[in-house]
Protein backbone atom coordinates (compact mmCIF):
# COMPACT_ATOMS: atom_id res chain seq x y z
CA UNK A 1 0.00 0.00 0.00
CA UNK A 2 1.47 3.55 -0.72
CA UNK A 3 2.26 6.03 1.42
CA UNK A 4 -0.31 8.42 -0.04
CA UNK A 5 -3.05 5.64 0.19
CA UNK A 6 -2.39 5.52 4.19
CA UNK A 7 -2.06 9.15 4.39
CA UNK A 8 -5.92 9.24 3.41
CA UNK A 9 -6.25 6.17 5.93
CA UNK A 10 -5.09 8.36 8.67
CA UNK A 11 -7.73 11.33 7.71
CA UNK A 12 -10.72 8.32 8.47
CA UNK A 13 -9.85 8.67 12.29
CA UNK A 14 -8.46 12.11 12.94
CA UNK A 15 -9.98 14.74 14.20
CA UNK A 16 -11.94 16.49 11.67
CA UNK A 17 -10.02 19.21 9.17
CA UNK A 18 -11.14 21.40 6.09
CA UNK A 19 -10.70 20.22 2.84
CA UNK A 20 -8.05 22.64 1.87
CA UNK A 21 -4.47 21.59 0.97
CA UNK A 22 -2.24 20.90 3.88
CA UNK A 23 0.37 18.86 4.89
CA UNK A 24 -0.01 19.38 8.55
CA UNK A 25 3.46 17.62 10.12
CA UNK A 26 6.46 15.52 10.11
CA UNK A 27 6.70 13.20 7.39
CA UNK A 28 3.27 14.51 5.71
CA UNK A 29 1.30 12.77 8.06
CA UNK A 30 -2.59 13.84 7.54
CA UNK A 31 -1.60 15.39 4.38
CA UNK A 32 -4.05 15.96 2.00
CA UNK A 33 -3.99 14.51 -1.73
CA UNK A 34 -2.04 15.57 -4.19
CA UNK A 35 -2.14 15.68 -8.09
CA UNK A 36 0.81 14.59 -9.31
CA UNK A 37 1.38 16.68 -12.45
CA UNK A 38 0.68 19.44 -10.43
CA UNK A 39 4.04 19.16 -8.88
CA UNK A 40 7.32 19.72 -11.12
CA UNK A 41 9.95 17.09 -11.64
CA UNK A 42 12.57 19.60 -12.77
CA UNK A 43 13.88 22.74 -11.26
CA UNK A 44 17.08 24.74 -10.53
CA UNK A 45 18.20 28.13 -9.27
CA UNK A 46 16.31 29.28 -12.00
CA UNK A 47 13.73 27.10 -13.43
CA UNK A 48 10.57 26.93 -11.47
CA UNK A 49 12.23 28.23 -8.46
CA UNK A 50 8.76 30.64 -7.23
CA UNK A 51 10.48 32.02 -4.05
CA UNK A 52 13.29 31.87 -1.98
CA UNK A 53 13.56 33.57 1.34
CA UNK A 54 16.26 33.89 4.37
CA UNK A 55 14.58 32.55 7.67
CA UNK A 56 16.17 34.09 11.16
CA UNK A 57 18.53 31.65 12.85
CA UNK A 58 18.77 28.19 12.20
CA UNK A 59 16.33 25.36 12.28
CA UNK A 60 16.39 21.29 11.04
CA UNK A 61 12.73 20.66 11.39
CA UNK A 62 10.62 20.24 8.05
CA UNK A 63 8.15 22.68 6.94
CA UNK A 64 4.40 22.07 7.38
CA UNK A 65 1.85 23.95 4.85
CA UNK A 66 -2.10 24.95 6.17
CA UNK A 67 -3.71 26.51 2.94
CA UNK A 68 -1.77 29.73 1.87
CA UNK A 69 0.48 29.83 4.62
CA UNK A 70 3.91 27.74 5.29
CA UNK A 71 5.23 27.34 8.79
CA UNK A 72 8.93 26.51 9.88
CA UNK A 73 10.68 26.92 13.48
CA UNK A 74 14.26 27.91 14.31
CA UNK A 75 16.11 29.20 17.22
CA UNK A 76 18.74 31.79 17.81
CA UNK A 77 21.02 33.45 20.00
CA UNK A 78 24.47 31.98 21.44
CA UNK A 79 22.34 30.33 23.87
CA UNK A 80 19.27 29.11 21.68
CA UNK A 81 17.25 31.48 23.52
CA UNK A 82 15.29 32.60 21.27
CA UNK A 83 12.17 30.31 19.99
CA UNK A 84 11.15 30.71 16.41
CA UNK A 85 8.19 30.26 14.85
CA UNK A 86 7.56 32.30 11.10
CA UNK A 87 4.84 32.61 8.89
CA UNK A 88 5.17 32.88 5.21
CA UNK A 89 2.55 32.93 2.45
CA UNK A 90 2.85 30.14 0.30
CA UNK A 91 1.70 31.92 -3.03
CA UNK A 92 4.43 34.73 -2.62
CA UNK A 93 6.79 33.88 -0.02
CA UNK A 94 6.16 37.19 1.92
CA UNK A 95 6.59 36.73 5.86
CA UNK A 96 2.97 36.76 7.33
CA UNK A 97 4.44 37.33 10.72
CA UNK A 98 7.58 35.92 13.60
CA UNK A 99 6.65 34.77 17.01
CA UNK A 100 9.56 34.50 19.22
CA UNK A 101 9.20 31.82 21.88
CA UNK A 102 11.94 32.55 24.81
CA UNK A 103 13.52 29.42 25.58
CA UNK A 104 13.12 27.72 29.18
CA UNK A 105 16.07 25.47 28.90
CA UNK A 106 18.67 27.51 27.11
CA UNK A 107 22.63 25.62 26.17
CA UNK A 108 24.90 26.17 23.84
CA UNK A 109 24.11 26.80 20.03
CA UNK A 110 26.51 24.14 18.68
CA UNK A 111 26.59 22.32 15.69
CA UNK A 112 26.65 19.46 17.77
CA UNK A 113 23.28 19.96 19.31
CA UNK A 114 20.09 19.72 17.89
CA UNK A 115 18.58 23.30 16.39
CA UNK A 116 14.49 23.71 16.23
CA UNK A 117 14.85 19.67 15.14
CA UNK A 118 11.44 18.64 15.69
CA UNK A 119 8.88 19.15 13.31
CA UNK A 120 5.33 21.07 14.42
CA UNK A 121 1.91 19.92 13.47
CA UNK A 122 -0.81 21.83 12.14
CA UNK A 123 -4.80 21.83 12.59
CA UNK A 124 -7.38 24.07 11.73
CA UNK A 125 -7.09 25.89 15.21
CA UNK A 126 -3.22 26.70 14.61
CA UNK A 127 0.24 25.33 15.08
CA UNK A 128 1.81 23.57 18.01
CA UNK A 129 5.27 23.50 18.16
CA UNK A 130 7.52 21.63 20.24
CA UNK A 131 11.73 22.51 20.59
CA UNK A 132 14.13 20.10 22.24
CA UNK A 133 14.82 22.64 24.59
CA UNK A 134 11.17 21.15 25.96
CA UNK A 135 9.38 24.30 25.24
CA UNK A 136 6.04 23.61 23.55
CA UNK A 137 4.23 26.92 22.01
CA UNK A 138 0.16 27.00 20.12
CA UNK A 139 0.05 29.42 18.24
CA UNK A 140 -3.40 30.31 15.88
CA UNK A 141 -2.99 30.67 12.21
CA UNK A 142 -2.77 34.85 12.86
CA UNK A 143 0.18 33.91 15.16
CA UNK A 144 -1.65 34.68 18.16
CA UNK A 145 -0.10 33.12 21.72
CA UNK A 146 -2.56 30.66 22.77
CA UNK A 147 -0.40 29.13 25.44
CA UNK A 148 2.63 27.76 26.50
CA UNK A 149 4.20 24.60 28.67
CA UNK A 150 7.55 23.29 29.39
CA UNK A 151 8.36 19.01 29.35
CA UNK A 152 11.57 20.27 31.17
CA UNK A 153 9.72 21.91 33.96
CA UNK A 154 7.76 19.46 33.93
CA UNK A 155 9.45 16.49 34.33
CA UNK A 156 13.33 17.66 34.40
CA UNK A 157 15.68 18.56 31.38
CA UNK A 158 17.27 15.95 29.03
CA UNK A 159 20.60 14.98 28.88
CA UNK A 160 21.41 13.43 25.70
CA UNK A 161 24.79 15.50 24.71
CA UNK A 162 23.30 16.00 21.32
CA UNK A 163 20.16 17.10 21.82
CA UNK A 164 17.36 15.65 21.03
CA UNK A 165 14.74 15.71 17.24
CA UNK A 166 11.75 13.63 18.03
CA UNK A 167 8.37 15.43 16.22
CA UNK A 168 5.18 15.01 17.85
CA UNK A 169 2.46 13.44 16.72
CA UNK A 170 -1.12 14.59 16.76
CA UNK A 171 -4.54 12.40 17.66
CA UNK A 172 -7.88 13.95 18.02
CA UNK A 173 -7.36 16.74 21.01
CA UNK A 174 -4.03 15.73 22.07
CA UNK A 175 -0.05 16.09 20.67
CA UNK A 176 2.10 13.11 21.52
CA UNK A 177 5.58 13.40 22.46
CA UNK A 178 8.45 11.00 22.40
CA UNK A 179 11.52 11.93 25.46
CA UNK A 180 14.02 9.26 24.88
CA UNK A 181 17.42 10.37 26.87
CA UNK A 182 20.26 9.12 28.55
CA UNK A 183 18.22 10.41 31.50
CA UNK A 184 14.49 10.23 32.26
CA UNK A 185 12.63 8.87 28.91
CA UNK A 186 9.32 8.86 28.46
CA UNK A 187 6.18 9.06 25.71
CA UNK A 188 3.62 11.95 26.82
CA UNK A 189 0.17 13.21 25.18
CA UNK A 190 -0.48 16.97 25.90
CA UNK A 191 -4.09 18.17 25.44
CA UNK A 192 -4.23 20.74 22.47
CA UNK A 193 -6.72 23.41 24.55
CA UNK A 194 -4.02 24.13 27.39
CA UNK A 195 -0.77 22.41 26.86
CA UNK A 196 -2.07 20.15 30.31
CA UNK A 197 -0.54 16.52 30.56
CA UNK A 198 -2.91 14.18 29.70
CA UNK A 199 -1.28 11.01 30.16
CA UNK A 200 2.83 10.01 30.81
CA UNK A 201 4.54 6.76 30.15
CA UNK A 202 7.62 6.13 31.65
CA UNK A 203 10.09 4.34 28.95
CA UNK A 204 13.97 2.73 29.67
CA UNK A 205 16.64 5.35 29.41
CA UNK A 206 17.90 4.92 26.09
CA UNK A 207 19.57 7.61 23.38
CA UNK A 208 17.78 8.22 20.34
CA UNK A 209 16.18 10.86 17.42
CA UNK A 210 13.43 8.83 16.02
CA UNK A 211 9.97 10.02 16.25
CA UNK A 212 6.80 8.28 17.39
CA UNK A 213 4.24 8.08 14.51
CA UNK A 214 0.29 7.26 14.51
CA UNK A 215 -0.41 3.35 12.66
CA UNK A 216 -3.77 2.89 11.46
CA UNK A 217 -4.56 -0.87 13.40
CA UNK A 218 -7.47 -2.18 12.35
CA UNK A 219 -10.41 0.35 13.16
CA UNK A 220 -8.41 2.12 15.48
CA UNK A 221 -4.78 3.42 15.88
CA UNK A 222 -1.85 3.36 18.22
CA UNK A 223 1.40 5.56 18.72
CA UNK A 224 4.48 3.01 17.74
CA UNK A 225 8.16 3.86 18.73
CA UNK A 226 10.87 2.48 16.56
CA UNK A 227 13.67 3.46 19.17
CA UNK A 228 16.91 2.15 20.34
CA UNK A 229 16.61 -1.72 20.57
CA UNK A 230 13.13 -1.76 20.92
CA UNK A 231 9.25 -1.16 18.87
CA UNK A 232 6.82 -0.21 20.95
CA UNK A 233 2.87 0.42 20.78
CA UNK A 234 0.74 2.61 23.20
CA UNK A 235 -2.79 3.55 23.05
CA UNK A 236 -3.12 6.86 22.35
CA UNK A 237 -5.91 7.54 24.45
CA UNK A 238 -4.78 6.26 27.30
CA UNK A 239 -1.15 5.67 27.29
CA UNK A 240 -1.04 2.01 28.06
CA UNK A 241 1.74 0.13 26.31
CA UNK A 242 0.15 -2.47 24.13
CA UNK A 243 3.01 -4.80 23.01
CA UNK A 244 6.50 -4.64 23.16
CA UNK A 245 9.13 -6.09 20.83
CA UNK A 246 13.09 -5.63 21.73
CA UNK A 247 15.12 -8.17 19.40
CA UNK A 248 16.11 -5.06 17.14
CA UNK A 249 19.47 -2.72 17.55
CA UNK A 250 20.41 0.55 16.29
CA UNK A 251 17.09 1.76 15.37
CA UNK A 252 17.39 4.89 16.53
CA UNK A 253 17.09 7.53 14.19
CA UNK A 254 14.16 6.53 11.49
CA UNK A 255 10.80 6.88 12.13
CA UNK A 256 8.09 3.96 11.72
CA UNK A 257 6.29 5.43 8.45
CA UNK A 258 2.90 3.07 8.05
CA UNK A 259 2.56 1.39 5.23
CA UNK A 260 -0.76 -0.57 5.55
CA UNK A 261 -3.03 -1.90 8.53
CA UNK A 262 -0.95 -2.75 11.32
CA UNK A 263 2.17 -2.43 8.89
CA UNK A 264 5.44 -0.04 8.73
CA UNK A 265 9.07 -0.23 7.71
CA UNK A 266 11.74 -0.60 10.26
CA UNK A 267 15.67 1.51 9.54
CA UNK A 268 18.48 0.58 11.40
CA UNK A 269 22.20 1.48 11.11
CA UNK A 270 25.05 0.57 13.48
CA UNK A 271 26.70 3.11 15.55
CA UNK A 272 30.02 5.17 14.75
CA UNK A 273 32.32 2.47 16.12
CA UNK A 274 30.35 -0.45 14.91
CA UNK A 275 27.80 -1.11 17.76
CA UNK A 276 24.84 -3.03 16.84
CA UNK A 277 26.48 -4.17 13.50
CA UNK A 278 25.11 -8.08 14.08
CA UNK A 279 21.68 -6.75 15.19
CA UNK A 280 21.41 -3.72 12.81
CA UNK A 281 21.82 -6.39 9.59
CA UNK A 282 18.40 -8.10 11.16
CA UNK A 283 16.28 -4.98 11.80
CA UNK A 284 15.65 -3.91 8.49
CA UNK A 285 12.57 -4.77 7.75
CA UNK A 286 8.80 -4.95 7.05
CA UNK A 287 6.93 -4.96 10.55
CA UNK A 288 3.71 -6.14 11.40
CA UNK A 289 1.18 -6.19 14.63
CA UNK A 290 -1.45 -7.82 14.64
CA UNK A 291 -4.11 -9.29 17.48
CA UNK A 292 -4.75 -12.87 18.10
CA UNK A 293 -7.27 -14.25 20.42
CA UNK A 294 -7.20 -10.78 22.29
CA UNK A 295 -3.21 -10.73 22.36
CA UNK A 296 -0.68 -8.57 20.26
CA UNK A 297 1.58 -9.75 18.13
CA UNK A 298 4.30 -8.02 16.91
CA UNK A 299 6.68 -9.38 13.96
CA UNK A 300 8.77 -9.15 11.44
CA UNK A 301 7.22 -10.32 8.11
CA UNK A 302 10.48 -10.01 6.50
CA UNK A 303 14.26 -8.67 6.71
CA UNK A 304 16.87 -7.99 4.32
CA UNK A 305 20.44 -7.51 5.93
CA UNK A 306 21.35 -5.17 2.60
CA UNK A 307 20.09 -1.77 3.64
CA UNK A 308 21.72 0.51 6.06
CA UNK A 309 19.93 4.12 6.03
CA UNK A 310 21.05 7.41 7.78
CA UNK A 311 19.14 9.72 8.71
CA UNK A 312 16.24 9.40 5.75
CA UNK A 313 13.33 7.17 6.71
CA UNK A 314 12.21 3.96 4.78
CA UNK A 315 9.69 4.27 2.28
CA UNK A 316 7.03 1.91 0.60
CA UNK A 317 5.93 2.80 -2.88
CA UNK A 318 4.02 1.41 -5.64
CA UNK A 319 4.86 -1.73 -4.25
CA UNK A 320 8.57 -1.30 -3.45
CA UNK A 321 10.21 -0.23 -0.71
CA UNK A 322 13.44 2.26 -0.47
CA UNK A 323 16.20 2.69 1.58
CA UNK A 324 18.93 4.97 1.30
CA UNK A 325 22.20 4.82 3.16
CA UNK A 326 24.52 7.78 4.02
CA UNK A 327 26.69 7.45 0.61
CA UNK A 328 23.76 7.77 -1.38
CA UNK A 329 23.14 4.10 -2.25
CA UNK A 330 19.63 3.35 -2.79
CA UNK A 331 18.19 -0.28 -1.87
CA UNK A 332 15.02 -0.95 -3.74
CA UNK A 333 13.20 -4.36 -2.42
CA UNK A 334 10.11 -6.12 -3.57
CA UNK A 335 7.48 -4.55 -0.33
CA UNK A 336 6.03 -8.34 0.04
CA UNK A 337 9.11 -10.44 0.46
CA UNK A 338 11.84 -8.21 0.69
CA UNK A 339 13.87 -9.12 -1.94
CA UNK A 340 16.43 -6.86 -4.27
CA UNK A 341 14.75 -4.95 -6.74
CA UNK A 342 17.95 -3.18 -7.24
CA UNK A 343 20.52 -1.25 -5.67
CA UNK A 344 22.22 1.82 -7.44
CA UNK A 345 23.48 5.18 -6.43
CA UNK A 346 22.48 8.58 -6.77
CA UNK A 347 24.59 11.37 -6.47
CA UNK A 348 24.28 12.34 -2.61
CA UNK A 349 22.68 10.93 0.66
CA UNK A 350 19.44 12.01 2.18
CA UNK A 351 19.04 13.27 5.81
CA UNK A 352 14.58 14.05 4.57
CA UNK A 353 12.76 11.36 3.57
CA UNK A 354 12.19 10.80 0.30
CA UNK A 355 8.61 11.01 -1.16
CA UNK A 356 6.53 9.00 -4.02
CA UNK A 357 4.26 10.94 -6.33
CA UNK A 358 2.75 9.65 -9.31
CA UNK A 359 5.03 7.55 -11.12
CA UNK A 360 8.33 9.03 -9.53
CA UNK A 361 10.13 9.10 -6.07
CA UNK A 362 11.99 12.29 -5.16
CA UNK A 363 15.41 11.89 -3.08
CA UNK A 364 15.95 15.33 -1.43
CA UNK A 365 19.65 15.31 -1.61
CA UNK A 366 21.44 16.90 1.59
CA UNK A 367 23.54 19.12 -0.45
CA UNK A 368 20.61 20.60 -2.55
CA UNK A 369 20.49 18.11 -5.35
CA UNK A 370 16.96 16.37 -5.86
CA UNK A 371 17.30 12.96 -7.38
CA UNK A 372 14.20 12.00 -9.23
CA UNK A 373 13.27 8.86 -9.97
CA UNK A 374 11.07 6.31 -12.18
CA UNK A 375 9.14 4.52 -9.52
CA UNK A 376 9.30 0.58 -10.65
CA UNK A 377 11.60 -2.19 -10.83
CA UNK A 378 14.12 -0.35 -12.80
CA UNK A 379 16.58 2.23 -11.52
CA UNK A 380 15.80 5.12 -14.05
CA UNK A 381 17.22 9.06 -13.30
CA UNK A 382 14.57 10.71 -14.74
CA UNK A 383 15.96 14.34 -13.14
CA UNK A 384 18.67 15.64 -10.76
CA UNK A 385 17.57 19.01 -9.50
CA UNK A 386 20.27 21.81 -8.10
CA UNK A 387 18.66 23.91 -5.46
CA UNK A 388 21.93 25.91 -5.59
CA UNK A 389 25.32 26.29 -6.92
CA UNK A 390 28.58 26.30 -5.66
CA UNK A 391 29.06 29.66 -6.33
CA UNK A 392 25.54 31.24 -4.74
CA UNK A 393 25.30 28.98 -1.70
CA UNK A 394 22.22 29.52 0.59
CA UNK A 395 22.49 31.47 3.45
CA UNK A 396 23.59 29.42 6.31
CA UNK A 397 23.27 30.75 9.67
CA UNK A 398 25.86 28.69 11.43
CA UNK A 399 26.51 29.13 15.36
CA UNK A 400 29.91 31.03 16.08
CA UNK A 401 30.57 29.52 19.22
CA UNK A 402 34.00 28.19 20.06
CA UNK A 403 34.12 24.41 20.40
CA UNK A 404 36.36 23.05 23.42
CA UNK A 405 38.69 20.48 21.48
CA UNK A 406 40.60 20.54 18.23
CA UNK A 407 38.59 17.40 16.85
CA UNK A 408 35.04 19.08 17.39
CA UNK A 409 36.53 22.44 16.08
CA UNK A 410 37.73 20.43 12.44
CA UNK A 411 34.10 18.40 12.83
CA UNK A 412 32.25 21.71 12.46
CA UNK A 413 33.85 22.70 9.83
CA UNK A 414 32.27 19.91 8.28
CA UNK A 415 29.02 21.04 9.45
CA UNK A 416 29.68 24.66 7.75
CA UNK A 417 27.62 23.67 4.38
CA UNK A 418 23.94 24.25 3.73
CA UNK A 419 21.54 20.93 4.22
CA UNK A 420 18.41 20.12 2.83
CA UNK A 421 16.66 19.03 5.82
CA UNK A 422 13.07 18.62 4.99
CA UNK A 423 9.96 19.17 2.60
CA UNK A 424 6.55 19.45 2.78
CA UNK A 425 4.12 19.21 -0.60
CA UNK A 426 0.60 20.27 -1.45
CA UNK A 427 -1.00 20.73 -5.25
CA UNK A 428 1.40 22.93 -7.26
CA UNK A 429 3.86 23.76 -4.45
CA UNK A 430 6.76 21.72 -3.45
CA UNK A 431 8.07 23.52 -0.14
CA UNK A 432 12.05 22.79 0.58
CA UNK A 433 14.05 24.16 3.89
CA UNK A 434 17.54 24.16 4.68
CA UNK A 435 19.01 25.77 8.35
CA UNK A 436 18.09 29.37 7.58
CA UNK A 437 16.26 29.51 3.78
CA UNK A 438 13.03 28.12 2.72
CA UNK A 439 12.68 28.07 -0.86
CA UNK A 440 9.20 27.23 -3.01
CA UNK A 441 9.37 25.04 -6.55
CA UNK A 442 5.94 26.11 -8.61
CA UNK A 443 5.26 24.92 -12.53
Amino acid sequence: MSLRIVVLLLLLCTSELSAQDRWPGFLGADASAIKADSVPTSWSSEKNLEWKVDIPGYGQSSPVIWGDQVYVTSVEGPNKEKLHVVCYSLQSGKQLWDHVEPSTYPEKNSVYISRAAPTPVLDEKGIYAYFESGDIVALSHAGKRKWAASLTKRYGAPQNKFGLSASPVQWQDRLMILIDDEGPSYLTAVSKADGSELWKTDRKSRVSWSSPMLVPVNKTFQVVCSSAGSVDGYDPQTGKQLWTYEEVGGNNKTSPLPVGNGQFLIGASPGREGDNNELAKKSNGLFEVKQQDQTWQPQFVWTNASPVPSWATPIVYQGNAYWVNRVGVVYCLNATDGKEVYTSRIKESCWATPVGLGDHIYFFGKNGITTVLQAGNEFKVVAENELWTEDAPPVNNIPTAAEDSEERRRSAAMFSRPTLYGAGIVNGYLVLRTGSQLYCIHQ
